[in-house]
């Protein structure tokens, strides 16, 4: 059963087997193989949309931008498609700044992230015209005004602050409590201490705050005690400065559904909640409302996306408390989805190629690793006959599933398709074991302490 809160829109069963984009499932696993990413086109169109349409309504004049976190999925065709649909990129690494430059992403619609960016990594966003970096220590605020004053640029900066408030969600994706590498701290004086220092560079322009509380969050509650610890810093500097700072991006991780069981926020409920905490409570600082951005995260990437697997193996096993668990291995795993094992995160899957009506049985779905935690779904009930060469489709696995892939095991990350009106393309290919062993090298040993070695 396709249920719409979890699938991509254009999923569908026709004659029992699953359709995207218009697509057969068993089409494109004949055509590219499996495992594989399958991407809905038209289901990320329409979210960004939607998205973007929504925050400029409610947000009218203070509405900012809404942007693309590319570290849930990026690629040069992903990358043009947000840019046709007029938001904007946040990247935080070198490589994810390629890949933006090589989709031709304007700069100014460009905001860089991380907490520990090189020198080099600073150059080419400076060197790219990034509408703003987002500083994260105080070494970094002096490493971007030298490196921007040697370009004899201006670089607009924004202050990453922890407001110390905690989200419900895994310890690993909680960002904003005091105890993470993430952001100066409001509570400790770390964020007026960072703000003194930026304010200190001419090469430095400060431009706001920012803070992201954590990912796969499903209240409006800690994003908006967020906003107003933010606020109050904001007031705080109006009151020290005689001026105020123009812009407040709030961060992201609004949840998605990957279970039934899931009720994530809409675009509306979430962006109303947040727009009236933050008017009121700036009416009630004496402040203008301020510019606001957002990062909707994964809600943009995560459903548009399936991965696609065949069942090599099953096997039944015998439980301590006299019940059988039937284990099903799929030609992937923690290499293309490492959320399960690393996170406990869930999931759904139904049987790609055919319908089933055989009776549900208990199943724990795995990967073709060498290891134990090699775990894509803990428990799910499949049909029981279940079989070798079957398809299974696992939704909800646009954020995070490719761009946290391995090759653990010496195992080819897959591809990822592009599925639109019952066609289909390859946007990233998938890798050949002729890729895995392109960086080995046989390399006659040098000294290093020889000055004419060049090292």
């Amino acid at each position: 059963m396709i249920m719409r809160s979890i699938w991509p829109i254009s999923a569908t069963r026709v004659s029992g087997e699953l359709q995207i984009g218009g697509c057969q499932a068993t089409s494109i696993a004949a055509r590219y193989g499996t495992p594989i990413f399958v991407l809905d086109e038209n289901d990320l169109k329409s979210r960004i949309e939607k998205w973007s349409g929504s925050f400029k309504t409610i947000f009218g004049e203070n509405a900012g931008d809404v942007f693309y976190a590319a570290k849930a999925f990026i690629s040069v065709e992903v990358a043009k498609m947000i840019n046709q649909g007029g938001i904007s990129l946040d990247v935080c690494t070198g490589g994810e700044l390629a890949v933006a430059r090589a989709a031709k992403f304007p700069g100014e619609r460009i905001e860089m992230h991380g907490n520990n960016k090189s020198e080099a990594e600073i150059a080419a966003a400076i060197d790219y015209r990034v509408g703003t970096i987002v500083v994260d220590s105080l070494q970094e605020i002096d490493r971007v005004a030298r490196i921007a004053h040697e370009k004899n640029r201006i670089q607009s900066v924004t202050l990453r602050l922890n407001p110390g408030v905690e989200a419900h969600t895994h310890e690993y994706i909680a960002t904003a409590h005091e105890d993470v590498k993430f952001g100066f701290s409001i509570a400790t004086g770390a964020a007026w201490d960072a703000l003194l220092a930026a304010t200190k560079h001419e090469s430095l322009k400060v431009t706001g705050v920012h803070c992201h509380i954590g990912s796969q969050i499903f209240s409006s509650e800690a994003f908006s005690a967020s906003a107003i610890r933010l606020l109050n810093f904001m007031a705080r500097y109006k009151n020290e400065f005689g001026s105020e700072l123009e812009n407040l991006n709030i961060g992201g991780g609004v949840g998605i559904a990957y279970t039934k069981k899931d009720n994530p926020m809409s675009a509306d409920d979430f962006l109303k909640t947040v727009k009236e905490v933050i008017s009121s409570e700036s009416a009630k600082l004496g402040l203008k409302v301020p510019r606001v951005s957002i990062e909707p995260g994964r809600a943009l990437i995560g459903p548009s996306m399936v991965t696609l697997y065949r069942v090599g193996t099953t096997k039944e096993v015998q439980l301590e408390d006299g019940g059988k668990r039937l284990y099903v291995s799929v030609d992937g795993g923690m290499s293309d989805n490492i959320r399960t094992a690393l996170y406990g995160a869930e999931y759904s899957a139904e049987i790609a190629n055919r319908e089933s009506s055989a009776n549900l049985r208990d199943c724990r779905l795995v990967g073709k690793h060498c290891e134990t935690g090699d775990i894509v779904i803990n428990s799910i009930d499949l049909p029981s006959d279940i079989a070798p060469g079957d398809l299974i489709a696992v939704p909800a696995t646009g954020a995070y599933g490719r761009s946290m892939a391995s090759n653990y095991n010496h195992v080819p990350r897959p591809g990822v398709i592009s599925v639109l009106d019952g066609t289909a393309r390859t946007i990233v290919r998938s890798e050949t074991e002729s890729d895995l062993l392109a960086l080995d090298v046989v390399e006659s040993a040098v000294r290093l302490d020889d000055k004419s070695s060049g090292k």
